[in-house]
C-alpha cells in the first residue's frame, strides 16, 4: 500500500499543479475559469468569485499536504483532494443533467463542454484520492527504486488525467 500512497500522491501533485496553473496563469485564463463557475450555475451567482478563490485555495493546498514527506501532510492531502473531487464531481453531474454546454475550464482555456467524460475523469480520480489515503494509514518499510517507479508512474498517471479531453476525443469516433 506504501507505493499506492507514493503513486497517488505524484498523481495528484502533477494534476492539481496543471489545474492550478491553468487557472491562475493570466488574466483571461483567470477570468475564463470565474466564468465557467458562473456559466455552471450551480451555486449562487455572488458566490462564485469566493468560490473561484475556495477552489485555487483547497488546490494549492493539496498541492502542498501531498508534497510534504509526513504522514499527516499526505493523509490530510489525499481526504482534501477527496472532498474537493466530491465537489467537482457533484457539480458536473448537476451540468450534465442540465445538457448546459459550459466550457471545461479545469487546465485553463477550452472549448469542451462538460459532460460525462469529466465525470468518469473525477470518478478515477476520487478513487485514485481514496487509495492513496487508504494507503497513507498503512505503516510500512519503502524500497527507494520502487517508490521512485511509483512516483513516476503517479506523475505520468497524474499528465494523462490532466489531458483527459484529448484522450477521450482520440477514442471517439468522428
Amino acid at each position: 500500500m506504501q507505493y499506492v500512497e507514493v503513486a497517488g500522491r505524484l498523481l495528484l501533485a502533477t494534476l492539481f499543479a496543471l489545474a492550478l496553473a491553468g487557472k491562475v496563469s493570466g488574466r483571461g485564463a483567470w477570468d475564463g475559469f470565474v466564468e465557467s463557475i458562473r456559466e455552471m450555475a450551480v451555486i449562487d451567482k455572488a458566490a462564485v468569485p469566493a468560490a473561484a478563490v475556495a477552489v485555487t485555495v483547497a488546490e494549492t493546498a493539496v498541492i502542498v499536504l501531498v508534497l510534504v514527506p509526513l504522514r499527516w501532510a499526505g493523509t490530510a492531502g489525499f481526504a482534501l483532494a477527496a472532498g474537493l473531487l466530491g465537489c467537482f464531481a457533484l457539480a458536473i453531474r448537476a451540468v450534465t443533467r442540465r445538457g448546459a454546454a459550459v466550457p471545461c475550464h479545469c487546465f485553463g482555456p477550452s472549448r469542451t463542454p462538460i459532460g460525462v467524460p469529466h465525470l468518469v475523469r473525477n470518478a478515477i480520480l476520487l478513487a485514485a484520492a481514496l487509495l492513496g489515503l487508504a494507503g497513507s494509514l498503512v505503516n510500512g518499510s519503502f524500497d527507494l527504486a520502487l517508490s521512485a517507479v511509483a512516483g513516476v508512474f503517479g506523475a505520468v498517471l497524474g499528465l494523462l488525467m490532466a489531458r483527459w479531453d484529448d484522450l477521450v476525443a482520440l477514442v471517439r469516433t468522428p
